[in-house]
């Protein structure tokens, strides 16, 4: 964990920003002796939210599973994505 002073941030922007991009960990930035905000690289940033979106989307398939949800087996879903994505594939194929 990287924590400094916002004094830092205030006069010397150029250290900070290198610091967040080299690492690729955000750097918490104090006022006063306190936690105040945290700076990341937008890339850090976008890989987060990403993580995020497919634990929820995890979390929900989950979720549906505990509640009983229909489930659909690999060559059920293997079946569904060739007729809906690849039926044009497979029908140029046939003489």
């Amino acid at each position: 964990m990287i924590i400094k002073p916002s004094t830092l941030l205030r006069n010397d922007y150029g250290t900070v920003s290198n610091m967040v991009h080299e690492s690729a960990e955000p750097v918490y930035i104090t006022r006063n002796g306190e936690g105040d905000t945290v700076i990341m690289s937008i890339e850090a940033f976008e890989a987060r939210e990403q993580m995020l979106r497919h634990r929820a989307e995890i979390l929900e398939a989950e979720l549906n599973r505990l509640t009983g949800a229909k489930a659909y087996t690999r060559s059920e879903v293997r079946a569904h994505l060739k007729e809906k994505h690849f039926k044009d594939v497979y029908d140029a194929r046939k003489p």
